[in-house]
């Protein structure tokens, strides 16, 4: 009957499920995306010219592999960061192998054998640990949007209670 004319203010806390903010979250999060892919994209260009520059003659092998091996590591970063703005998730692939890349670098320029046993001993249980997780992952459910493992195991479910007309237990 009687409606009061002064409504109850929002709280503060429901502001936050609004589409609005969150939006505007997110673009802050792509523009920093972006700010950072610019810049990769800019270093990536430097070390290529550092690249070039290193081959003129006396050529240091070794500095040339390390610098060869430090651009795919950028290049591998760069394609993470196109991956999550595509598909608003860190592809687990993607930054393991950056680790391993990374990981091989830093052996490959200090030498295995100037390296102290404890340390290679180290860095090969963590390259086991990476390996696992590239094996692992391709069990874990994908998590981006379009695939619902949910929703597949239903239509599983549903043609099975389908054909046969009853439920099977």
């Amino acid at each position: 009957m009687y409606e009061p004319v002064d409504k109850p203010p929002t709280p503060w806390y429901k502001w936050l499920n609004n589409g609005g903010v969150i939006k505007v979250l997110e673009f802050i999060q792509d523009f920093i995306i972006i700010s950072l892919c610019i810049g990769l994209f800019g270093f990536m260009t430097l070390q290529l010219r550092e690249m070039f520059v290193s081959l003129l003659p006396p050529i240091n092998f070794t500095q040339v592999t390390a610098d060869i091996l430090f651009i795919l590591i950028l290049v591998e970063l760069f394609r993470l960061l196109i991956i999550y703005l595509q598909e608003r998730r860190v592809s687990i692939g993607v930054a393991v192998e950056v680790s391993i890349v990374s990981v091989l670098r830093e052996i490959i320029v200090k030498g295995i054998l100037d390296i102290h046993w404890s340390q290679v001993l180290a860095t090969c249980s963590f390259l086991l640990v990476l390996a696992v997780l590239l094996v692992v992952r391709v069990w874990l459910p994908p998590t981006f949007e379009g695939v619902d493992p949910e929703q597949k195991i239903t239509e599983r479910y549903k043609q099975k209670v389908g054909a046969n007309g009853k439920t099977e237990y």
